[in-house]
């Protein structure tokens, strides 16, 4: 079960398999990294059998063959406010059960012994045939980013059927009127974030976080969505919050994994929330209020650039890539241009996908055509074939070059344009 080592480990070591490798091998899912519990050794006996210590905070090591991370069992206490405020303590007289006990989840408390023997002090093989998310203890409320966690591993296993413990999403209500929440780190919020919008179910995380009363403290502007009226006619599901919802789980559906499109469609009707209530249900103008909030989830957040870019276009462009079939191919080639389309060309395929989320993400609708999406694609890939060289060849320079190519360009888009205004 576990790799050689160049030297052997005393005889009265033990190591364990434990965490994601061992819950997601229970599930029959795809078997991700390998993490491993090391009971009754030292540093100096770590060190002696080879492996590298990369642990600042307690003690890590990579395995000298493999490079999986081993860890000397420990415990943890609360000293102080936040995720990072613990005092760790690891010897060779913590115990397998003590380390598991420390863990989040009782799925994520279950190790596997050399000779493939489970060890599961905490109830978690019941829990995962019950498909219940639950805490192991109540050293839970000591971790404030486990509340995301928890949103997090949803956004994995709704599909499967789980569900959350109620009395893991008493703690997590109770944590968050704590103001615990607003201790945790920026970058810490966007890396669960992120990994929920590369999950099969992404609103699954807004859902969980919501009912935790937990959405208003980590994505406000989310948050604000939800009791938002739009016109029925449009939008069967009427709510906001709840068309954001269904929008992200078509997103992660059409572009599995793919964050950026996910966090685009995340925030791509931001605007709606601040729309004037003497004008709902309509929502006019709700691509231009959009784009002051975005801009302050990513700035608050940290949000990469690329995915703040992407977020931001998607929110100011997304009617007028719905309304494509009306549009002039001057006004497409400016649409293109305003995404820098013609020098990232992803951009175009990902604004596509996450613009058919929007539309199809509504009550209904999810099984709807959304043609737009392979028109724009058709004449973005139009538009690109138009070579520069080609112009340059003809002594065309300075300003009447990019006049020159702008036109060849919007020709090359109308005559793309052509069978489908046919």
């Amino acid at each position: 079960m576990t790799a050689a080592t160049p030297a052997r480990l005393p005889a009265h070591v033990r190591t364990y398999l434990v965490g994601g490798a061992v819950r997601d091998a229970l599930l029959g899912l795809p078997p991700g990294d390998r993490d491993f519990v090391v009971v009754g050794a030292t540093v100096a006996d770590m060190l002696a059998a080879g492996f590298r210590q990369v642990g600042r905070d307690f003690p890590v090591f990579l395995h000298p063959v493999s490079g999986e991370e081993y860890a000397l069992a420990r415990t943890e206490r609360k000293s102080g406010r936040g995720y990072t405020g613990f005092v760790v303590h690891a010897d060779p007289s913590v115990t397998l059960e003590d380390d598991l006990r420390r863990r989040d989840f009782t799925i994520n408390a279950i190790a596997r012994a050399e000779d493939g023997t489970l060890v599961d002090p905490f109830g978690g093989v019941r829990d995962l045939e019950a498909r219940v998310l639950r805490h192991v203890s109540e050293a839970f409320v000591e971790d404030p980013l486990r509340v995301l966690r928890a949103a997090r591993f949803m956004a994995r296993l709704a599909p499967l059927g789980f569900s959350l413990a109620p009395e893991t999403l008493a703690l997590m209500r109770q944590m968050a009127a704590s103001g615990e929440l607003a201790a945790l780190v920026p970058e810490r919020v966007w890396q669960e974030l992120a990994k929920a919008l590369r999950s099969a179910a992404p609103a699954a995380f807004l859902r969980t976080l919501r009912a935790a009363d937990a959405l208003r403290a980590v994505l406000p502007e989310v948050d604000a969505l939800y009791g938002v009226p739009q016109r029925a006619e449009y939008h069967p599901e009427v709510d906001t919050g709840l068309h954001q919802e269904l929008v992200c789980d078509m997103a992660a559906h059409l572009a599995p994994g793919d964050d950026l499109v996910g966090f685009a469609a995340l925030c791509h009707d931001l605007g709606k929330a601040l729309t004037p209530a003497d004008v709902l249900p309509r929502h006019l103008m709700h691509e231009q209020r959009g784009v002051a909030p975005t801009n302050a989830l990513c700035q608050r957040l940290k949000v990469p650039n690329e995915h703040r870019e992407l977020a931001v276009l998607a929110c100011r462009e997304h009617l007028n890539v719905h309304r494509l079939r009306e549009l002039k191919p001057a006004t497409v080639h400016d649409l293109i241009a305003r995404c820098d389309g013609f020098r990232k060309p992803a951009r175009i395929e990902r604004l596509a996908t996450v613009c058919e989320a929007d539309a199809r993400g509504r009550a209904g609708h999810a099984d709807t055509d959304y043609p737009q999406a392979a028109l724009l694609r058709r004449l973005h890939a139009a538009a690109l074939a138009v070579r520069g060289e080609a112009i340059a060849a003809q002594g065309v320079t300075g300003p009447a070059f990019g006049q020159a190519l702008r036109r060849a360009r919007i020709a090359a888009i109308a005559a793309a344009s052509a069978p489908e205004q046919a």
